[in-house]
């Protein structure tokens, strides 16, 4: 399979478009695009989309993610990370597990969220980054964040060390609501590592290492079918005179197809493959083509 995904557990060091342009290579292809970018620091999930696949790209839903996250009290730099510069320490840091665990409620369900300076968050046309990077730090907006659960899933009360698991919605920096717990709790801390477990509708026990896929007789045979990353979306199936109206660019009847109504976008499915993604225009009577994913 030429089109569709490939899940990728991206390694440390490399940013996603080191991993795109590897990909590229081992997949001896130049269209090819990824999804849901990773920090250099992080690894995990990073889907790589190629061929058709990557119109997909920028029409992904607000899907959710999940994280496991490794935290240090006692420490704060400037990125919120340890990559960063200290700009604060404490050697005794009097704060504990129960601390952490009473104030985790307090970060769960719709928050405000403000961004970091070292982020790719536009002010006034820079980047926060490269203002971040000058020395200059600015007013930020806070930005409504969902966490759906956040757990702490270990502490380690004489080294001050801890891991969280999150489930959140996409927008959320990790590192800064490491950073926020710590703070509310009565200390500081830097993020250690951090971890994507589940990105597009894909977990980490589907990646592949890209040294898994660079061994590979044909890396192809790990491509997943575009479809799966719109498995959300109900479906609509068509064939004969339907379909080859619909391959033609032509808006279909909504009255003269049988399928669930009352959606407004759907999963579209010809006799052997998927088509594309349509909406549905009840007012007007019309199927309307959104994007196609199929070869012409």
């Amino acid at each position: 399979m030429k089109n569709g995904i490939i899940p990728v557990n991206k390694p440390m060091g490399f940013t996603s478009f080191d991993v795109v342009a590897k990909c590229r290579w081992i997949l001896k292809t130049k269209k090819i695009g990824h999804a849901g970018t990773l920090d250099p620091m992080a690894t995990g999930v990073l889907p790589i989309f190629i061929g058709t696949a990557t119109k997909a790209c920028d029409m992904l839903p607000d899907n959710d993610k999940a994280y496991i996250a490794e935290f240090k009290l006692g420490i704060k730099t400037d990125t919120e990370d340890i990559t960063g510069k200290v700009i604060k320490q404490d050697e005794n840091v009097s704060v504990g597990k129960e601390d952490i665990l009473s104030v985790i409620p307090l970060f769960t369900g719709e928050i405000m969220q403000i961004p970091p300076m070292y982020s790719a968050v536009s002010v006034g046309g820079k980047r926060l980054y490269e203002l971040a990077r000058k020395g200059i730090e600015v007013e930020r907006t806070p930005r409504n964040i969902t966490i759906y659960k956040l757990s702490l899933e270990s502490f380690d009360e004489e080294e001050k060390t801890g891991k969280l698991y999150i489930e959140c919605s996409k927008g959320t920096y990790i590192r800064t609501l490491i950073s926020d717990i710590a703070e509310k709790a009565g200390s500081i801390a830097t993020m250690t590592s951090l971890i994507r477990v589940k990105a597009s509708g894909f977990s980490l026990s589907e990646c592949i290492t890209l040294d898994e896929l660079s061994s590979m007789e044909d890396p192809y045979e790990k491509t997943v079918s575009i479809e799966k990353v719109f498995s959300y979306l109900p479906r609509i199936e068509i064939k004969g005179a339907q379909e080859r109206m619909y391959r033609n660019g032509i808006r279909l009847s909504l009255k003269k197809m049988q399928f669930e109504k009352g959606e407004s976008e759907y999963a579209v499915f010809g006799e052997a493959e998927f088509l594309g993604i349509a909406t549905a225009d009840y007012e007007n009577d019309e199927l309307i083509i959104k994007k196609n994913f199929y070869e012409r």
